[in-house]
C-alpha cells in the first residue's frame, strides 16, 4: 500500500472531519467546499476562531492562534478572502496590543481547558507568533485591512531587535520575511539572522524530542535560501520512513490528553502529506 493511501485509511480511523475533508480535496480531486463548509464551524460570531481548531485549546473562545491556523487552511485551498477573513481581521484589530501584534494568547484562555503551555500575563504584548505568520499569509493574497499596517510594522521592529531566537518565533519569522512584498528589505534581515535561525534547526532526522527540523521551517520550498537541496533531502527521505505502520504521522511534543493526539495526528499528517508533495515526493491531485 503505497504512502498515500495508507495516509487515507490512517486519517479515516482516526482524524478529525475537517482533516478528513482537507485530505478528499487536495489529494482525491473533491471540491473544496466542504472544507470552508466545516471550517466555518470553527469561528465564532467575535470573528476569531477557537472551538478546538488549535487542538490544544479545548474551549469554545476565540484566540489569535487559531486563526493562523484557520489562515493556512484557506491558503492552501486558495480561499484567503470574503467575509470570513474580513472579520477575522475586525477580531484581531480588537486584540491587538499597544504595540501593533497580537499577543500569543489572551488571558481568557485561564478559564477553558488548554496544554500547559498556554499561559500568560494579565495584560500580554504583542508577539511574533503568530502575528508574523498571519501578516505574511494576508501580504501573500493581497488582502488590505486597517490591521495588516500597523501589524506589519510591528514584525519589522520586532525582527530588527532579534540577535537570538526560538524555533517557534524563527518559523514565524521565515514565513513573514518570505511573504512580505518588501523582497528587499526582507532579504537583508534574513541574511543578518540565517545563522540565528539556524542554530534553533535540528539537522539530526533522529534527534529526539520537542525537536524543529528543516522542514518544519520549510514545508514547502522556499524563495529564501535556508537550506540547501541536499539537507531537504535527507529529511524527506526520513519524512517518509517516519510514516507509522498506521499509516500517519504525529507530533513529538507532549499529548497532554488522549483526544489531542488523534486530532493533532489528522492535522500533522495532513501537513506532511502537503510536504512531501511540494517537494515532488508525491503525485499531483488524482495522480
Amino acid at each position: 500500500m503505497d504512502t498515500l493511501a495508507r495516509a487515507e485509511k490512517y486519517l479515516q480511523l482516526n482524524a478529525r472531519l475537517i482533516d478528513r475533508l482537507r485530505f478528499e480535496a487536495l489529494f482525491a480531486g473533491a471540491p473544496r467546499g466542504r472544507v470552508l463548509d466545516v471550517l466555518r464551524c470553527y469561528q465564532n460570531p467575535d470573528g476569531g476562531y477557537g472551538n478546538a481548531l488549535e487542538p490544544d485549546l479545548r474551549g469554545a473562545g476565540s484566540q489569535p492562534e487559531p486563526v493562523e491556523v484557520a489562515f493556512w487552511i484557506l491558503d492552501e485551498h486558495d480561499a484567503l478572502t470574503g467575509p470570513a477573513v474580513a472579520a477575522a481581521c475586525d477580531y484581531l484589530l480588537s486584540v491587538t496590543a499597544k504595540d501593533g501584534g497580537v499577543p500569543f494568547v489572551l488571558p481568557t484562555v485561564r478559564d477553558t481547558p488548554r496544554a500547559p503551555w498556554w499561559e500568560t500575563d494579565d495584560d500580554p504584548p504583542g508577539s511574533l507568533v503568530p502575528t508574523a505568520s498571519i501578516a505574511g499569509l494576508l501580504h501573500k493574497h493581497g488582502i488590505d485591512h486597517p490591521w495588516l499596517g500597523p501589524a506589519t510594522d510591528f514584525c519589522w521592529a520586532k525582527i530588527a531587535d532579534i540577535s537570538q531566537t526560538t524555533p517557534y518565533e524563527a518559523r514565524a519569522v521565515i514565513t513573514f520575511l518570505d511573504l512580505v512584498p518588501d523582497r528587499a528589505r526582507a532579504e537583508a534581515e534574513f541574511a543578518r539572522l540565517r545563522e540565528a535561525i539556524l542554530a534553533t534547526v535540528a539537522l539530526d532526522p533522529d534527534a529526539p524530542g520537542h525537536a524543529h527540523f528543516p522542514l518544519d521551517f520549510a514545508p514547502e520550498p522556499l524563495r529564501l535560501p535556508l537550506f540547501e537541496a541536499d539537507v531537504l533531502d535527507r529529511h524527506l527521505d526520513a519524512l517518509l520512513t517516519a510514516q507509522s505502520a498506521e499509516g500517519g504521522w504525529s507530533g513529538n511534543w507532549l499529548m497532554w490528553t488522549p483526544v489531542v493526539a488523534h486530532e493533532w495526528g489528522g492535522y500533522v499528517t495532513m501537513h506532511r502529506l502537503k510536504t512531501l508533495r511540494a517537494y515532488g515526493r508525491l503525485p499531483d491531485i488524482g495522480g
